[in-house]
């Protein structure tokens, strides 16, 4: 017989070469609280391998000291400069390796869905996702480096998508079958959009 858990420690990281932020939170029942978030600088560091090897050290540090059950972390946007595309996926992936080496899963976010999974806004302020998640956790400091808060939101974000779905995840065939199961949604999104 498979017993589930009822709690689960949830470790968001936002991914970066110069900061890398984290955030991790316990999950008991439909209750969310915050254990830490912060910041790993590599500013003082002129070697980019130095940099990755910091990255995977303090990652492993971080599970090892909090034990979290899954990891979840930013995906690297495409932007104009593909300098810094290539230098976020090296940390992103050296981040995942290090989840990896300990066991750990791991679920990646695009900045787009983790920003409206914690604002409703896909497009909000690294500051709106702060100020949000403040009242979500109920915590007062700022972070020096809201790159700490973005950790947090991925983390938070990931804890979101097990609440919304119940726990499993569901994947559909089409749109007959996502129709099907789905019908109070569909029939209301119809009506609204009648009128």
């Amino acid at each position: 017989m498979l017993v589930e858990k009822k709690e689960r420690i949830i470790m968001g990281i936002d991914p970066g070469t110069a900061v890398m932020g984290y955030g991790i939170i316990l999950e008991k029942g439909n209750k969310t609280e915050l254990i830490s978030l912060g910041v790993v600088k590599m500013t003082h560091l002129d070697d980019p391998f130095l940099k990755l090897q910091r990255i995977f050290e303090k990652t492993v540090v971080l599970i090892d000291q909090y034990k979290p059950d899954v990891l979840a972390i930013e995906a690297p946007f495409y932007g104009k400069n593909i300098q810094v595309l290539l230098k976020l996926g090296r940390a992103q992936g050296i981040a995942i390796a290090a989840a990896l080496s300990r066991n750990i899963s791991v679920t990646e976010y695009s900045p787009r869905k983790i920003k409206q999974s914690i604002t409703g806004n896909g497009n909000a302020t690294k500051e709106q996702v702060a100020s949000m998640l403040q009242r979500l956790l109920n915590f007062k400091e700022t972070p020096e480096f809201l790159d700490a808060t973005d950790g947090l939101a991925v983390a938070l974000c990931h804890s979101f998508q097990k609440i919304s779905t119940g726990g499993k995840s569901k994947t559909y065939s089409g749109w007959e079958s996502f129709v099907s199961d789905n019908k109070t949604k569909v029939t209301g999104a119809v009506k609204a959009k009648s009128k």
